[in-house]
C-alpha cells in the first residue's frame, strides 16, 4: 500500500514562520543516564496551559482505555569512514535506503568525485563498495562486496549516525536506540521514543493502556533542512513503513470505543496517519510515503503527541504546530528556552494532548 499526502494548501506558509531564538547550549550533546529522568513539558492545546515534568510522570496523562502508539524501527549503524581505491582519498558514506540486495541509496561525502565506477574500499577490504550512479539529491546508489554477513560486517565498521549537532563521540550505541527497537532500517533514531524504558511501558499498560508498535525506517528526509522560503513548495523523501493486521485493529478498536490515539514521535504519527483511510480507519499494510503534515492538516487518527524539541523551521516544528497551532507551538518552545530545558536527539520531551 503506497501513501502519500500533504496537508491542504493553506496559503503562503512561510519557513520563517517557524523561527525561534536557540541558544547553543540548549542543544543536549549526551543521553541522560536515566532515560526517565527527562523533563517533559506538557501543553494543552485546548486551553494552553503548560505545565512541567518529570518525563516519568507521562503515565499520568495516559487514561485506561487510550492507546500509546510507538515506532520501533531499530537504527542501523549507518556512517562508514572509507576510502577511494587508487587515491587513498578520504570518504564517508551514510547508508540511507536499501535498494535491493547489497544495493544501498547513500549519502556521500565528498561526493564531487564519486563519480560512477569509482570504488570505495572500508576496513582495509573488509567492505568495498562500487558506485554505479547518481540520484536524486546527489545521493549515490552503490553495490557492496562483502565476506560473511552484511550486518555483521557492518556492525563491525559503522558508526552510529548522529545528527552534525552531536559534536560528542556517544559510548554507548545501545544510547541512540530505542529499549523495543527490533526492525533494521533506519538511518536515524525516533528519538522521542529514547525517554522510555521497559518499567515505564509496563507501567502504561499496567494502567489499561493499550502499546501499539508500528514500523517507518527514519530516512534524512525528515531532518533535511527546508530550503524554500514558501513551505508548500517543500519536497519530503520517502520513508518506508510498516502496519501490521494486529497494530491496525487495536489502534481502531481504541478509537471507536472512545479512547484517545498517543503517538511516540512525529514517525509514528506520520505512519499511522499514512495508513489511514479518509474515515479514520488505519489499513494494515506496507508502502512508501512521502507524507508532509504542516499547519492546515486535518488529522485523521492523532489525538496526542509526544515528541522531542526539533530544530527550528523544520519540517517536525511545523507539524508539531499542525497539532497545537503555530502561536502556541512557538510560546511553549520559548517557555522551554526560558526553563533551560535540553533540546534535539538527546533532549527533553514535550506532550501535546
Amino acid at each position: 500500500m503506497d501513501s502519500v499526502g500533504i496537508a491542504p494548501a493553506t496559503g503562503n506558509l512561510k519557513k520563517s514562520d517557524f523561527y525561534y531564538e536557540l541558544p547553543e547550549e540548549l542543544i543536549a550533546q549526551d543521553p541522560l543516564e536515566d532515560r526517565a529522568s527527562s523533563r517533559l513539558l506538557v501543553l494543552d492545546r485546548d486551553t494552553g496551559q503548560i505545565s512541567h515534568h518529570l518525563f516519568r510522570e507521562v503515565v499520568d496523562y495516559l487514561h485506561p482505555g487510550d492507546c500509546l502508539v510507538l515506532n520501533n524501527t531499530k537504527v542501523i549503524p549507518a556512517r562508514l569512514l572509507g576510502e577511494r581505491e587508487g587515491t587513498g582519498a578520504h570518504v564517508e558514506v551514510l547508508l540511507l535506503k536499501r535498494r535491493g540486495k547489497d544495493l544501498w541509496e547513500t549519502l556521500v561525502r565528498p561526493g564531487k568525485k564519486c563519480r560512477p565506477g569509482t570504488i570505495l574500499t572500508f576496513g582495509e577490504g573488509l567492505l568495498r563498495g562500487q558506485v554505479l550512479e547518481t540520484v536524486e539529491e546527489g545521493n549515490r546508489l552503490i553495490r557492496f562486496e562483502y565476506q560473511g554477513i552484511f550486518e555483521e560486517v557492518l556492525d563491525a565498521l559503522g558508526e552510529m549516525p548522529l545528527p552534525p549537532y552531536i559534536t560528542h563521540k556517544l559510548q554507548d550505541k545501545g544510547r541512540y536506540q530505542t529499549v523495543y527497537a527490533k526492525y533494521e532500517g533506519s538511518a536515524a533514531a525516533p528519538t522521542a521514543g529514547l525517554h522510555f524504558t521497559q518499567e515505564l511501558l509496563e507501567q502504561v499498560r499496567h494502567k489499561g493502556v493499550e502499546v501499539v508498535f508500528v514500523t517507518l525506517h527514519v530516512g534524512l528526509g525528515t531532518f533535511r533542512p527546508v530550503k524554500e522560503e514558501n513551505v508548500l513548495d517543500h519536497h519530503m523523501h520517502t520513508e518506508a513503513y510498516q502496519v501490521s493486521p494486529e497494530a491496525a485493529d487495536r489502534i481502531n478498536a481504541v478509537k471507536a470505543a472512545g479512547g484517545r490515539i498517543f503517538c511516540v514521535g512525529t514517525t509514528s504519527c506520520r505512519t499511522i496517519e499514512s495508513a489511514a483511510d479518509e474515515s479514520g480507519m488505519v489499513q494494515p499494510g506496507s508502502g512508501d510515503t512521502d507524507i508532509f503534515i504542516y499547519p492546515g492538516y486535518r488529522f485523521k487518527v492523532l489525538d496526542g503527541l509526544i515528541t522531542n524539541f526539533h530544530l527550528p523551521e523544520s519540517t517536525l516544528v511545523m507539524l508539531v504546530s499542525a497539532l497545537a497551532g503555530r502561536e502556541q507551538v512557538l510560546r511553549a518552545y520559548a517557555e522551554a528556552v526560558r526553563e533551560r530545558y535540553r533540546f534535539f536527539s538527546f533532549g527533553d520531551a514535550m506532550l501535546i494532548q
